[in-house]
């Protein structure tokens, strides 16, 4: 008796609240409805002024209404705000309520976008909270603009952000400088733990106090927080400074930045202990001035720069020496010291790691200074490693503005200044470096200052991401050294997507880097996704190199869209890809579990491709996209080598090929007892040969009790091919394909209305899914509904309403 008096007592304490409340609201809507010129409005019932009332003063009366029995709280959920909806979220589960209704009108009556059809929503109450914390960070939502948003006793930012899996930071990186500002400080510390997933999206040029809030951020978050994945997406022209900052962070490499705050979180860690350098030791210096990593990278892009700036001034030696000479001479006329003044002082945009030229000198006595430095430069090295040449002088150039004079010998000596530094940013002509002179197996257990780059120093290696993804982010040769110095330590790296880069020649030094991390104790790397325009190597010479890198690889995703062509033509010191990349030998077994290959048009050699499956025994999914080979013989080497060598397959997926005339070799494929799912999209199977090629492809399939999936999407199968394929469900069949995929394939609705009677006639039962996309179903409504509703009794039906009128070409070709 216990629960009913309970049930009892709170319903009468409901009805107490209710006729008060209920008063209360009467006597203020009463005065405007009598002077309503239109006439009196339906009241609002009963109930319903009761729960407003009720969700209006939720600050005092929430735990009674927690308490409620659960058909009363059901009709109270869609009354309350936001915040006491996600509040009440476990309670109401306890009385057998869902509240995903409600988050999902909210969605719909709020964020008015509608989700992606790709997209399965699990839990609308965590994508609400996720895409309003977005909002409100970057001022595109008022919370006062509606009632169910706005309370006072709640903050937007902090209640929201413990739902948060992922934050994009878009354009001027926006809301960066917000999360690390001290009120939000709980909001930050609450991300750190709830936040998986980093995006940088359409990113600009950011000033120096955004970049430092950015810094404080990624440290925040992932060096003390939980993410695990950074994706850049679409980033033109990307910013280096900021492009670099961004993979240093990511690496587990950080410094205060000059003039930032300490990290409170790293002065509790490393309180009463030692720092750690065990997984960065072999990028670290330990001779090397300490300073932050994007500004040593920077330091090292400069350095690249002047060297190739160097060449041209030894080039142009005389017309230099005239230019200096005039320079100097307008210097003294205007009382300025040309020897104090040509030379800016010492800065931290020097390289670590390069001797000092001798024409900077960095004491006062330019003739001391010279001669040490002349000096040290003859004296050879005491290791065998290579050194960095040292840097000679910028190129000055006649008719620069900073080479005219000025009266004042201090805004003289601030032109010469910034004309310094103005000609090292300026982009000229040949300012990559060549492949043969940046060595490109110098990564492989040597100095990285030999490349250019100084070496990576800190004094913590903190946690990293597992997952790095840079989707059309273009990396010139300094990002993509970067890129590659990080890459070759980066053990706690899981996954990497490279994706239309341009990274040209550069590739090398990638595949480099891969192969020292792939000798690294404790690498991780199992996923690489790699895509592009181009490519200084075919596509599967390309494929053979990183599977000799990456032996433990298990998913590789490839695809070149354009023919090989050198990037960088045989010029003189150029040495082109070396000989452990293209090598001729025989590729050691690997772990490779799924490939995917995109190919450029054109023939491809099968014996390569024959050789890499033959290396990976392992493999249990293959997909070729665009693939070509000179014969069909070459296709049935690639079939053959795949029922010998890769017993573990059992995907297999062929995309916009040509097999017209590879019929015998389709139908080997489908006899394979090992295969679970074959698709043959865009392939062309039934061009040739129709009448006499689709009853041998049925029998085969009768045949074949393995076999769960068909794909056929984009093959003109028509009305005649599917009512064929109808007998691989007859009585007689032991076929126990599950899965048919007949989209984009010409089908009308009579044959699909004659295809769905002769599965009943069978009497075959579910047998799975059925996917009917961009036929030509709109021709006969009619008949096309009462298809699907009878298909629907067999199997689950996937369809869409699509325009067959678009399709024109194609059904006069098939006329």
């Amino acid at each position: 008796m216990a629960a009913p008096e309970a049930w009892r007592a709170r319903s009468c304490w409901f009805c107490e609240v209710a006729a008060a409340t209920t008063m209360e609201a009467t006597s203020r809507e009463a005065a405007p409805a009598k002077s309503s010129a239109s006439g009196p409005s339906a009241p609002p019932a009963l109930f319903e002024l009761c729960g407003r009332a009720v969700s209006a003063h939720m600050g005092v009366l929430e735990s009674g209404v927690w308490a409620l029995p659960g058909p009363i709280l059901q009709s109270i959920l869609p009354l309350l705000n936001i915040y006491y909806l996600e509040r009440i979220e476990e309670t109401a589960l306890k009385k057998g309520l869902s509240t995903q209704a409600i988050w999902r009108r909210l969605w719909d009556e709020l964020m008015k976008t509608r989700p992606s059809s790709l997209e399965s929503v699990t839990c609308w109450r965590a994508k609400f909270m996720e895409a309003f914390f977005s909002h409100v960070l970057r001022g595109t939502i008022d919370v006062s603009s509606d009632r169910r948003l706005c309370d006072q006793r709640f903050s937007p930012l902090l209640h929201s952000s413990r739902h948060v899996r992922q934050l994009t930071i878009c354009n001027m990186l926006q809301g960066a400088t917000e999360l690390v500002a001290e009120p939000n400080r709980r909001v930050l510390e609450t991300l750190a733990s709830s936040l998986h997933t980093l995006k940088f999206r359409h990113l600009l040029f950011s000033d120096v106090a955004a970049q430092q809030s950015l810094r404080q951020l990624l440290h925040q978050l992932i060096h003390h927080g939980a993410v695990s994945q950074v994706s850049l997406y679409s980033w033109p022209v990307p910013e280096s400074a900021l492009f670099i900052l961004i993979l240093t962070m990511s690496a587990g490499f950080w410094q205060p930045g000059p003039g930032g705050p300490p990290c409170r979180l790293c002065g509790e860690a490393s309180r009463g202990r030692a720092p750690s350098r065990d997984e960065g030791s072999l990028l670290l210096g330990s001779r090397r001035p300490r300073r932050d990593a994007a500004e040593r990278c920077a330091a090292a892009l400069m350095a690249s720069r002047r060297k190739n700036e160097a060449k041209q001034t030894a080039r142009a030696a005389p017309a230099t020496r005239v230019t200096r000479r005039s320079t100097q001479e307008s210097l003294i006329a205007g009382g300025t010291d040309p020897k104090r003044d040509l030379h800016p002082p010492a800065t931290s945009y020097e390289a670590p790691g390069t001797k000092r030229p001798p024409s900077a000198p960095a004491t006062t006595s330019s003739s001391a200074s010279a001669s040490s430095s002349t000096s040290s430069s003859k004296r050879a090295p005491a290791s065998s490693a290579p050194q960095p040449k040292p840097l000679k002088r910028f190129k000055r150039a006649a008719g620069k503005k900073g080479a005219r004079t000025r009266q004042g010998s201090g805004a003289e000596s601030e032109d010469l200044y910034d004309f310094v530094f103005i000609v090292a940013g300026e982009k000229e002509d040949g300012e990559e470096m060549e492949i043969g002179e940046v060595a490109c197996g110098a990564l492989d257990g040597s100095d990285p200052s030999c490349l250019g780059l100084p070496a990576l120093e800190a004094s913590q290696r903190f946690r990293s991401i597992s997952t790095l993804e840079l989707f059309t982010v273009p990396l010139s040769t300094e990002a993509a050294l970067t890129l590659c110095h990080l890459l070759s330590s980066w053990v706690s790296l899981e996954s990497l997507t490279l994706s239309y880069n341009g990274l040209g020649s550069n590739i090398f030094r990638l595949l480099d880097s891969l192969r020292a991390l792939s000798g690294q104790a404790g690498c991780r790397l199992r996923a690489l996704h790699l895509s592009d325009l181009f490519s200084p190597l075919p596509i599967l010479e390309l494929t053979r190199a990183i599977v000799r890198a990456l032996p433990l690889l298990r998913v590789l995703s490839i695809r070149v869209d354009h023919p090989s062509q050198r990037d960088n033509p045989a010029v003189p010191g150029n040495a082109g890809p070396p000989s452990h990349i293209i090598g001729d030998e025989e590729i050691p077994e690997n772990c490779l579990e799924q490939l995917e290959m995109g190919f450029p048009r054109g023939a491809q050699p099968a014996p390569l491709l024959c050789s890499v499956l033959k290396a990976s025994g392992s493999l249990q999914q293959l997909s070729l996209d665009s693939a070509t080979f000179a014969s069909p013989q070459d296709f049935g080497l690639v079939l053959q080598t795949l029922k010998e060598y890769n017993l573990a397959l059992k995907r297999l997926s062929f995309h916009d090929m040509n097999l017209a005339d590879c019929q015998s070799e389709v139908l080997f494929l489908l006899q394979n007892l090992t295969l679970q799912e074959i698709t043959f999209s865009f392939c062309r199977l039934f061009e040739k040969r129709p009448a006499q090629f689709l009853p041998e492809m049925v029998a085969a399939m009768k045949g074949n009790s393995t076999l769960k999936g068909l794909r056929l999407p984009g093959n003109r199968l028509g009305n005649a091919g599917l009512l064929a394929l109808a007998d691989v469900f007859s009585e007689d069949s032991s076929s126990s394909l599950c899965q048919l995929d007949i989209s984009s394939n010409c089908i009308k609705p009579d044959g699909l209305l004659e295809f769905a009677k002769r599965l009943e006639r069978w009497g075959r039962g579910a047998f799975g899914h059925l996917r009917l996309f961009q036929n030509w179903l709109d021709q006969d409504a009619v008949t096309a509904r009462e298809a699907i509703r009878r298909l629907r009794a067999t199997c689950h039906v996937v369809s869409d309403s699509w325009d067959s009128s678009q399709a024109f070409a194609d059904y006069v070709s098939t006329m």
